[in-house]
């Protein structure tokens, strides 16, 4: 019986023991290659697996946010032997890399951040036309990773005369510690997208595409209604103008038909005629402007409507003193109707004719053609 009973502890020993061995070899502590730490030290549980008792102990200082250090097996192992961690499983590992995770905020996204507290505020617009400067500059910001909440204003001050901010901010974390203060001051001005010279332009010039740029230019440097780049591309400014000078939808004219002391077509238009002859334009103007221009045959000054490029049209109807016939002069009229065409024209130039008299103009048996003769 007691032979029996020997026996069977003896089998119960010899499976004990490989599960034994078994557990100790899955609880052996084990080196991590690569570690990241949310707090200002690294412990021996971020450093190694199955730590136990031992996991929170401190045993180096993190580094700085955002950063990644590097420490050999050997100090490592060292550090470990110091606190009574010993039989650590390293692998084939090296060294290990120890990273400090960080909450990283942009200079854009504090500038963002600002603009959006000052945004429909002051007067002023929206947060997309709010150009931001810092009294100091401001770089790439790292902050602990439990500042997880946004970025909240708590004091907003601005001076809408200077443009001067200054806004306090607070982020919340995970802690449910104090949060986290910033504060920022410089100023801030509300701008506009307007179109920019690139080089002088005189005022005869038509505004090409190369001769503008897109540039954000202070609100008040610009009175009245921008001119978009597009608006502006075939227009010609009032006056010349020197580059870099921000152009505004008033500035923009249409582009010259006529330029003074040019030569130019006159048109003589009345009900059932059309005559031409040449002229000089005594004044510039863009197509619809009313201008004066000179019958060089006549030596009379009149005025007419610009219809073309170099082309006048002298309405008969609204004129006192109708041009004089001379040989340049071309009519719509057929040649077996001219004799009797230039009868109407004669009568119209001998004596100023009023409207009421060229209405009454008779050219008996004889039909005008209304189409527009080909313009010297």
């Amino acid at each position: 019986m007691i032979r029996a009973t020997l026996a069977a502890i003896c089998t119960l020993l010899a499976l004990a023991l490989p599960a034994a061995a078994a557990n100790d070899f899955i609880a052996a502590p084990t080196l991590r290659a690569s570690v990241t730490v949310t707090s200002d030290v690294v412990r021996i549980g971020d450093l190694i697996d199955n730590a136990g008792s031992a996991a929170l102990i401190p045993v180096y200082r993190s580094p700085d946010l955002g950063t990644t250090g590097t420490l050999t097996v050997g100090q490592v192992l060292s550090v470990l032997r110091a606190k009574q961690v010993i039989g650590v499983m390293t692998g084939d590992i090296k060294e290990v890399q120890v990273t400090r995770l960080a909450r990283t905020l942009a200079s854009k996204d504090i500038e963002n951040a600002v603009a959006a507290a000052l945004e429909r505020r002051f007067g002023l617009a929206d947060a997309a036309n709010i150009t931001i400067t810092f009294d100091r500059s401001v770089a790439e910001m790292r902050l602990d990773a439990s500042n997880s909440g946004a970025l909240q204003p708590v004091a907003t001050r601005y001076d809408a005369r200077s443009g001067r901010f200054d806004i306090a901010f607070e982020i919340a974390n995970d802690g449910n510690a104090a949060p986290t203060k910033l504060r920022f001051t410089g100023t801030a001005i509300e701008t506009v997208e307007v179109a920019v010279l690139t080089r002088d332009i005189d005022r005869t010039e038509l505004l090409k595409s190369s001769d503008l740029s897109l540039e954000r230019r202070p609100k008040a440097e610009v009175a009245g209604e921008p001119a978009s780049r597009d608006r502006s591309i075939g227009m010609q400014l009032r006056r010349a103008t020197r580059a870099g000078t921000p152009i505004r939808a008033a500035d923009l004219v249409k582009p010259d038909f006529v330029v003074r002391d040019q030569a130019v077509t006159i048109i003589y238009q009345v009900p059932g005629l059309y005559l031409t002859t040449r002229g000089k334009a005594i004044e510039s103007g863009a197509e619809g402007d009313t201008i004066s221009v000179l019958n060089l045959h006549s030596k009379r000054t009149l005025t007419g409507v610009i219809t073309g490029r170099g082309q006048v049209t002298v309405q008969g109807a609204s004129q006192s003193a109708p041009m004089a016939p001379v040989v340049e002069q071309t009519s719509s009229v057929k040649r077996d109707e001219a004799p009797a065409a230039a009868a109407l024209a004669q009568s119209l130039v001998q004596a100023p004719a009023s409207a009421a008299e060229i209405a009454q103009a008779r050219i008996p048996q004889v039909r005008l053609s209304q189409a527009p003769a080909k313009s010297e």
